[in-house]
C-alpha cells in the first residue's frame, strides 16, 4: 500500500475520532456543568529526512476546563461556581468534582446533587441541614446559614495541576490526584440562585462538524483515487507479465 493511502487512512482515523467528540459535545450542550471533550492531534514522522512522510496520530482526548455561561434560576439551592474551582461529591465511584450546582435537600436534611450524591464540605464530610429551619442562604465562600445561624459550608476544591481526568456521568470529573480545598477566595466562590451551563458553543461545534465531514470525504476520495490508479497500473502491466 502506498504512502498516500496510509496518510489518507490516518487522516480518516483522526476525523472519525474528532467527529465522535463533537457528537458527544452537542448531545450535552444543555447539560449544566458539562465540560467539552476535545482531541489533541500530533504528527508522526515515518522515514525522517528529505523524503519523510507525515502521518496524523489517532488523537489524544482531553477535557476542556474553561467556564460555561451562567444563568439565573432563582432557586436558593442552585449555585454557580466562580473561578477555577469545583464542588466535590461523594459517589459510589469515589470523590467526584463537578460544576453542576443544582443542589437539593432531602427530607432528612442531606444536601445532595441533582443525581443524589452527597455534597461535601471543605473537610470532605457530607453536609447535613435542618429541613425545618427555613430558607437556606449560601455565601460566596460557601457558608450556609439558616435562620441567621451558620449550619455548614460547601467545599470548593482546586483541580490538581497536570492531573489526568476521567469522566463520571455527564458532568463529573475524577482527577488522578488529590483535590485540595481552597482557603483564598479571591476571584473564586459561589453565586446563589444561578446555574452554570455547559462550556459547549453549539455554533462552533456545528462548524467543526461540517469541516470534519468534508475532510473525511476528501480523505476517502484520496484513498479511492489511489486504488483506481493501482488497478489501472495492474491492468496495463498485466499483459506483459
Amino acid at each position: 500500500m502506498s504512502s498516500g493511502v496510509h496518510i489518507a487512512l490516518s487522516a480518516q482515523m483522526t476525523m472519525e475520532r474528532r467527529m465522535s467528540t463533537i457528537a458527544v459535545n452537542l448531545a450535552n450542550m444543555n447539560t449544566p456543568g458539562y465540560r467539552a471533550e476535545e482531541v489533541r492531534f500530533e504528527t508522526l514522522m515515518s522515514k525522517p529526512g528529505p523524503d519523510g512522510v507525515a502521518f496524523a496520530s489517532a488523537g489524544q482526548a482531553y477535557t476542556s476546563l474553561r467556564s460555561g455561561q451562567v444563568t439565573y434560576s432563582g432557586n436558593p439551592l442552585d449555585v454557580a461556581v466562580q473561578g477555577d474551582v469545583w464542588l466535590a461529591l461523594q459517589t459510589p465511584g469515589g470523590r467526584v468534582l463537578t460544576r453542576d450546582g443544582r443542589l437539593q435537600m432531602t427530607a432528612t436534611g442531606e444536601l445532595k446533587s441533582v443525581a443524589g450524591h452527597a455534597v461535601l464540605d471543605p473537610g470532605g464530610t457530607a453536609i447535613l441541614l435542618d429541613p425545618a429551619a427555613g430558607q437556606v442562604e449560601i455565601g460566596m465562600d460557601g457558608a450556609i446559614t439558616q435562620a441567621g445561624r451558620t449550619v455548614g459550608s460547601i467545599g470548593l476544591f482546586e483541580m490538581p495541576a497536570g492531573a489526568q481526568i476521567a469522566r463520571y456521568g455527564n458532568s463529573g470529573l475524577i482527577p488522578d490526584g488529590q483535590a485540595a480545598p481552597i482557603i483564598d477566595f479571591t476571584g473564586k466562590g459561589l453565586r446563589q440562585g444561578y446555574i452554570e451551563g455547559a462550556n459547549v458553543d453549539p455554533i462552533l461545534e456545528m462548524t467543526k462538524m461540517i469541516m470534519v465531514q468534508r475532510a473525511f470525504e476528501s480523505a476517502a476520495m484520496a484513498v479511492q483515487q489511489s486504488e483506481d490508479l493501482t488497478q489501472q497500473a495492474i491492468t496495463s502491466l498485466g499483459p506483459g507479465t
